[in-house]
Order: structure tokens, then sequence, then C-alpha cells
């Protein structure tokens, strides 16, 4: 099955896909994204088909699926106190291209290489880049879905949350609060869809340790954002600073991974 479908056309393979998938999302009672997010998930989902393949797909339907889910843990008791996502989860654009901005552009960049596009006697260092890429594409979605468990099962399960910057008590929910509840679901997180990149063949073993390190670096770097910048600047929202935080996740692995190898040559 597999076959015939690396066999046609990546591309209309995934227009055709992405419509009846997201056409079924649509449709569900439960509703996981908005009527423009189902479209801007369109859109994404095609991109990363016709890049990366069903491998690609896999990962990025991985963090979806299980970031929707995790948001809905103690969903009751987070409207109550107030620090429940919008919309009771449903993703919008904003959040379509806050979570996975990083890693499309990481997709097309391995696009670009695969069509031919650079110079055939650059093939060693290009074949280097285009790891990389992976990396960094998989090390992004590693570091949202870390991201996403750490606040959602802090929020809902937290017994005690810190500010990342003090370590002063404060309540859950807050901007930059932290939990070991929270920590271990998303260090939990971040190793899950990790594997799935191996199991799939992104990444190599090596890089679930440089995709797991990529997204801790990340994440507490975004609660010391949240903690200290995002309440002083207006356009720093919850989106960009979603983008921040992926694009940190993506570099951080990246250069991990070149470093070590560097290193060990």
């Amino acid at each position: 099955m597999l076959s015939l479908i690396d066999s046609a056309n990546p591309w209309l393979v995934a227009v055709g896909l992405n419509t009846i998938l997201l056409g079924l999302v649509g449709i569900a009672p439960k509703k996981l994204l908005t009527p423009a997010g189902l479209f801007h998930a369109w859109l994404l989902g095609i991109l990363i088909w016709g890049t990366l393949g069903w491998q690609g797909y896999v990962v990025v339907m991985f963090y979806f699926l299980i970031g929707s889910g995790v948001t809905r843990i103690g969903m009751a008791q987070k409207e109550a106190e107030g620090i429940a996502e919008k919309r009771s989860g449903a993703r919008g654009p904003e959040n379509v291209w806050g979570s996975a901005l990083t890693g499309a552009l990481c997709a097309l960049g391995v696009g670009i290489i695969n069509s031919g596009f650079l110079l055939p006697n650059s093939q060693p260092l290009v074949h280097s880049f285009q790891s990389l890429l992976l990396l960094g594409y998989v090390a992004s979605f590693s570091t949202k879905l870390s991201d996403t468990c750490a606040s959602e099962v802090g929020k809902a399960y937290g017994k005690s949350t810190f500010l990342i910057t003090t370590l002063q008590p404060v309540p859950r929910g807050t901007e930059g609060a932290i939990s070991i509840e929270g920590t271990l679901a998303g260090v939990g997180g971040s190793i899950a869809i990790a594997l799935v990149a191996w199991g799939v063949g992104l990444i190599n073993f090596l890089g679930i340790v440089w995709c797991v390190l990529a997204a801790f670096i990340a994440t507490n770097l975004e609660s010391v954002i949240g903690a200290t910048l995002q309440s002083k600047y207006t356009w720093l929202t919850n989106e960009v600073v979603n983008i921040l935080n992926t694009l940190i996740g993506a570099i951080a692995a990246m250069l991990l991974a070149w470093f070590w190898t560097s290193t060990i040559v």
C-alpha cells in the first residue's frame, strides 16, 4: 500500500488525503479546528506530505491528535478557573501556524533540496543539511508537544506551581509557571513524538536525544519569556511565543547534532 502511495504524485495524494481527513474532522462532534483552522491545516498538511511524504505527515498528525487530546484534560476545571484554552481547545489559523511554522519552513527546505535546485557537486554538504533540516522539523514538533503537555497537564494536575525566574509559588495558569507534573509530562511528550519520527525513519536514534534535550531547553526558555517579557509587549502573543519556542527547539537540536558530529569527526 505504501509503495503505491510513494509511486503516486505526492502533491495529488496530499490534496486528496487532506481533503478527506479534514472533511471528517470538520463534521466530527468534537470540534478540534475552527472553519478557518481547517483550511489552514489543509494547506499545512499538503505542504508536509508534498515535501516529506507520509513519514513527515505521521509526525504532524501525531502532534495534532495528542496535542488536541492533552488540551482537553481537565477542561471543565480549567474553564472554571479561567485558565483553559479559548474555544475549548479548537485550533484556529493562529494556532496552526504558531505551532507549525518552524516545521513547515524546515519541510520546505527539504523540498527545495529534493527538487534538485542545488548544484550536484555539493551533494555531501546538501545531504548533511537535509539531515539537519529533518532533525529541525522533528525537534520543532517535539518542542511544541512538550510545551503543550507541560502546560495543560500542569494546569490540570500541578500540585505546586512556581514562577521559573524566582521559584516563588504562583497560581496555576500563570505565564512562566512550572510544575513537576507538567515538566515530566512535557519530557514524556517530547520523547513520544521523537520516537515516532525515529520509527518512520526521519531521524536516527541519536536524533531522539537531540530532540528531547532541545525541547527541554526551548520549553524552559519559553517559560522565562512568559515570566519576563510577554506581559510587557502586546505583540508578544501566545502564538508569537509558540513560533519562538519551536524555532529555538529546532535550532538547538540542529546545533547539538552539528556540534556532536564535528566533535567526533
